[in-house]
């Protein structure tokens, strides 16, 4: 640990929130809402190229989770995965999701399930195994919903949920906890997270 993420775990450890951390959260939130907007549009294009194997699309879905794993990585605050999933939702069905409103029921729910993930490692760890199983949280988060919402047990079997809720946990692990690690660990290097800790 360095001198400077040592003088700075206190803060940390009370879990205050500073001016730059609300700012950084916001922003990360606003920029991933951007890119759900987006993911949204390439999500509809290949929706026909799986039709009898619809599980599998979601093998991709944990693009939807990024800003859960990515914000709480970089901030280290309680509530950042929450707060960042939760406006990425909301701007993303402002710019005109499909998904309307409800959109911003799944990000709170997936932000939640991430969020659970650090909590339990009560906000000091920071590695990439915590970061993978904090994107298999937002995606059974994501399956929750889902399934409650579009998969109801009255229309869909039990074997096609599980599908669907392994091809999200996985997704959610490689995308949004090792995809989301790594990008953290690469805007590190570019020296625009100097605000804030890098101990693991």
């Amino acid at each position: 640990m360095t001198a400077t993420a040592a003088t700075r775990s206190p803060s940390l450890a009370a879990g205050r929130w500073r001016t730059v951390d609300i700012v950084v959260t916001a922003v990360l939130g606003v920029a991933f809402g951007v890119v759900f907007f987006a993911w949204n549009a390439v999500w509809g294009a290949v929706d026909p190229l799986f039709g009898a194997v619809k599980p599998l699309q979601y093998l991709i879905s944990g693009v939807w989770l990024l800003p859960a794993v990515v914000a709480a990585l970089i901030v280290r605050r309680p509530g950042a995965a929450i707060f960042a999933e939760v406006v990425a939702a909301l701007v993303s069905a402002l710019l005109g999701s499909v998904w309307g409103l409800d959109a911003v029921l799944s990000g709170v729910i997936q932000g939640a399930g991430a969020e659970l993930v650090f909590a339990f490692a009560l906000y000091r760890a920071w590695s990439l195994p915590v970061a993978m199983l904090a994107g298999a949280g937002a995606a059974v988060g994501e399956a929750i919903h889902d399934i409650a919402i579009y998969f109801r047990p009255d229309a869909f079997s039990l074997d096609f949920q599980l599908a669907i809720t392994a091809a999200m946990i996985v997704s959610g692990v490689v995308i949004a906890g090792l995809g989301g690690w790594s990008l953290v660990r690469v805007l590190r290097q570019t020296g625009v997270l100097e605000s804030f800790a890098d101990d693991a």
